[in-house]
């Protein structure tokens, strides 16, 4: 080790100093970035960029360049990607920074933070770098910073847009492969692809919104010495508009992950190995400075304090910043002009609060509450008012604007369409004698990524695998159909032999990770009497990671995963990986093991034994068991409460509360209606009912289950007012109907725009449909001059044509209709009501494009339209 450390200080002292180079022109900057390097490489060996940094055809600028880069990456980026990798991509940004016109004028330290790294949150890396130039440069031409960045976004909408899925973030080739990303993803290859041509931008992030129960990535770019900000995919005639400016407007906390040790002038929440975390949120809404101190029950000041600001968001206080107090036992936040749920703890002891931002210039959080104790505290969350800031566009830069996108549509969807139809796919399932539907659903889900699916069953039908093939497709996620090469589901099927459980030992997923090759390595690379070993006793695989691995989450604060091989070969892991680990071990050596999605607990089977293993204690076994039974009294319209809109429940863990991350069809009959077993230990139970202002009545509820079979009973509470409208159920406004005299889909939001607006779904020529369209009928002004859409659906074309229109001759003229193709609709918003035989028509909602309804109304009712406008009037 110390020969290493003298080496890398060595090629320090030699290395060509660069009077305006990567790392500027300050001593001191410079001195800590190789002093952080140095320290890099001396704690991790086997991390060694020395042979890549002695070559001697290396510039002194791409040797700056990845010094930097080596210096702040996080561990999994430094054991999972060669030198190679990380070589070609500088030297293409190098390229970029020598050649394109608009990188003239921009600063060494915004190039270094926002143009070189290839990071941009904690996807997985890949080569796009140096493949999109080609298409987007042709397409800069003439243009200067601010009308390039335009240019790109209409590039990357031209190849993606948005659709939800699931946490785990997608490389931006396998967006472009798949043709859509959520938002996340968006934001991420965007970032890629302004970076790829020297445009320096980086992803901004609202962990949690305050009014809603959501969160948003979009994009910052900078031109002529100012960052502007922009929707990713969703290009604007002019920058600094998005959909989410009044959205924004109400935000509590919005901020960027900038890479390396950054010294720029905006506010820095925290530092760590990896990167600074810099607050934005100035940018887009009033904001105040919220001082907070945490002392103990003698009122002193309690230093070092653990200190989480939340926010109230899918039924739980989400922790947005985490933070320490100093030796006054206090720290601060900047953040929006809304209300902030305060967590302190120290030991087993905290303290609860909430922070009205700008309001008191010292809040006090006092650590008068111990682990085990029961109480109950209700709040009245209330978000920042909304302030909608918006530059002026010219209708010609709209009309201009549209006409583009709509190219830009034709464009992707031409691609779209040449994905395998579900006819086309069911004729190769029926070439390799194979089960037709399941077949065409696996390669219908895998979209730009069909060809290594279908290598993949070919392969398999000739090794005599098929069955097996179709049930690993089964278990792994439709993103994994979309991005995961052919050679990677082999590596796991051609190496589990036949007979293994499919979900716990043939499943490749474990968490999180993106899939990678590894059975075949570790059934080669693992000493056959330690395999022997595994097998033979599976705690013993625990001890070996105990005695062998270095966790180090204190240089992985991305929170990306170190692959299950670069953990053997390095021997260094975090938390997480090495969960991930231990599950891909025992799974290569046929031993039944997974990851609880619920608690992220490891266990393995051994005979009919389910063990559970405790990295913490370095021991295995059962934990112990307890039981939780909610009651709950029905309130208005909500019946059942679902879990992450109605109510969550969090376990105190090491210092904190943690969510348990149970489905999200989760609902109280489903989960604890009954007495249900859960891990003994400390609980808080959280439930909401957030009203159409967007204000919260929450309730927080504290207690310990005990280990046993007594089970311990607690209320579920919904706070209500009854003056006040609140959220009642969800309608996914990105779902699509078909708008009549058309061929082609369209969605809610496209007809409607940002704002609230009303869905009815209707049963023509029957009484309760007529009688409900005569009452709104009588409202014809007054919904005309509110001037939101009104749409009406019916089930299908032929019920539209048994419609009599003629009927109805005093519509409002803002009424569209449609037809709700395969009932989409109504299928979510009565499965979101909770509602009896998919519910009686007509249903009538009122919903907005944050996916809330606020009303809603089924079968007969008397006075239908007076009803909706008393809403629209308190909405307004």
């Amino acid at each position: 080790m110390k020969k290493i450390f003298s080496l890398l200080l060595c090629l320090i002292l030699s290395m060509p100093v660069l009077a305006d180079g990567i790392l500027g022109n300050d001593p001191a900057y410079k001195q800590q970035v190789y002093k952080d390097f140095a320290q890099k490489a001396k704690q991790f060996p086997s991390v060694n960029p020395l042979s890549l940094l002695k070559d001697k055809k290396l510039s002194a600028e791409e040797k700056e360049a990845l010094t930097f880069l080596y210096a702040y990456m996080t561990v999994a980026d430094a054991v999972d990607y060669s030198g190679e990798f990380y070589l070609e991509q500088v030297r293409s940004t190098l390229r970029m920074r020598n050649t394109a016109i608009w990188n003239s004028h921009i600063p060494d330290y915004i190039f270094r933070h926002f143009v070189l790294p290839i990071r941009v949150n904690n996807e997985n890396l890949d080569r796009s770098r140096l493949i999109f130039p080609a298409e987007i440069l042709p397409r800069l031409q003439g243009k200067n910073g601010y009308d390039a960045i335009l240019a790109v976004n209409h590039w990357c909408h031209e190849k993606v847009v948005y659709t939800p899925s699931d946490s785990r973030t997608s490389s931006s080739l396998a967006s472009v492969k798949t043709a859509y990303g959520r938002c996340g993803e968006e934001s991420t290859f965007l970032v890629a692809a302004l970076r790829s041509v020297g445009i320096p931008a980086r992803q901004v992030y609202t962990p949690r919104w305050a009014h809603t129960d959501d969160n948003h990535a979009w994009v910052e770019a900078w031109a002529d010495g100012k960052w502007y900000f922009l929707g990713a995919c969703e290009p604007e005639p002019v920058l600094n508009l998005g959909w989410f400016n009044a959205p924004a407007s109400r935000g509590m906390l919005m901020h960027t992950k900038v890479f390396g040790v950054y010294n720029g002038p905006e506010d820095v929440m925290k530092r760590t190995p990896n990167y600074t975390e810099i607050n934005v949120t100035d940018i887009y809404a009033s904001t105040a400075n919220n001082m907070v101190q945490v002392v103990d029950t003698q009122n002193k000041p309690v230093a070092n304090a653990h200190i989480e600001f939340r926010i109230y968001n899918y039924a739980e206080f989400y922790p947005a910043s985490v933070k320490s107090t100093d030796a006054m036992g206090k720290t601060s936040l900047r953040a929006g002009l809304g209300d902030l749920f305060i967590l302190a703890t120290q030991g087993d002891k905290y303290g609860i609060g909430k922070v009205t931002s700008g309001k008191e210039a010292l809040t006090t959080i006092v650590l008068d509450k111990t682990v085990g104790e029961t109480y109950r505290q209700s709040y009245h969350i209330i978000p920042p008012k909304e302030n909608n800031n918006q530059p002026q566009v010219t209708e010609e830069q709209r009309a201009a604007n549209a006409h583009q996108m709509a190219e830009e549509d034709a464009i992707r969807t031409a691609y779209v369409n040449s994905f395998p139809t579900r006819e086309i796919a069911k004729e190769f399932a029926h070439s390799l004698q194979l089960d037709t539907a399941r077949v065409a659903d696996y390669l219908i889900a895998s979209r730009g990524n069909h060809e290594e699916i279908k290598n993949f069953l070919r392969y398999a039908v000739d090794a005599g695998r098929s069955t097996q093939a179709l049930e690993l497709l089964g278990v792994i996620t439709p993103k994994d159909l979309r991005d995961t090469p052919a050679n990677v589901l082999l590596d796991h099927l051609l190496h589990t032999t036949v007979d293994m459980p499919v979900k716990e030992i043939l499943n490749p997923r474990v968490a999180m990770e993106l899939l990678t090759p590894y059975r075949n390595f570790f059934q080669k690379n693992i000493p056959q009497a330690l395999q022997n070993e595994f097998r033979r006793q599976p705690g013993s695989l625990l001890k070996w990671c105990i005695n062998n691995l270095s966790i180090r989450d204190d240089i992985n604060t991305v929170n990306n995963f170190i692959s299950p091989r670069a953990v053997w070969e390095s021997r260094i892991a975090t938390d997480a990986s090495r969960k991930v680990f231990f599950v891909a071990v025992a799974r290569s050596l046929g031993i039944p093991a997974w990851q609880d999605p619920i608690d992220n607990k490891v266990y393995y089977k051994q005979g009919e034994n389910t063990v559970f293993v405790n990295f913490e204690n370095q021991s295995e076994g059962r934990f112990a068991i307890g039981s939780l039974q909610l009651t709950f009294a029905p309130t208005g319209r909500i019946k059942n409460p679902a879990y992450y809109a109605h109510f969550t429940l969090s376990k105190w863990e090491n210092g904190s509360f943690h969510l348990l991350n149970y489905p999200e069809d989760g609902t109280w009959e489903s989960l604890f209606k009954k007495a249900t077993p859960v891990e003994a230990g400390y609980y808080m139970l959280t439930s909401g009912n957030r009203m159409a202002d967007g204000s919260v009545l929450a309730e927080t509820s504290f207690f310990q289950v005990k280990e046993g079979k007594q089970t311990t009973i607690v209320p579920l509470v919904l706070p209500t007012d009854q003056t006040a409208i609140s959220v009642i159920g969800s309608c996914n406004s990105e779902e699509t109907y078909l708008p009549i005299h058309t061929d082609k889909e369209t969605s809610i939001l496209s007809t409607t725009g940002r704002g609230y607006f009303v869905v009815g779904l209707l049963e023509p020529n029957k009484e309760p449909t007529n009688h409900a369209l005569k009452d709104i009928e009588k409202m014809k002004s007054e919904l005309e001059a509110w001037g939101r859409s009104i749409l009406f659906l019916f089930g299908s074309q032929e019920e539209y044509l048994k419609f009599k229109r003629e009927d109805f001759p005093n519509l409002p003229k803002n009424v569209i209709f449609g037809i709700d193709t395969q009932n989409k609709i109504r299928k979510q918003i009565t499965t979101s009501m909770n509602s009896s035989n998919d519910g009686a028509l007509p249903i009538i909602f009122i919903g907005d494009t944050f996916n809330r309804v606020v009303f809603e109304s089924e079968g007969y009712t008397i006075g239908l339209g007076e009803q909706l406008l008393k809403v629209i009037h308190r909405l307004e």
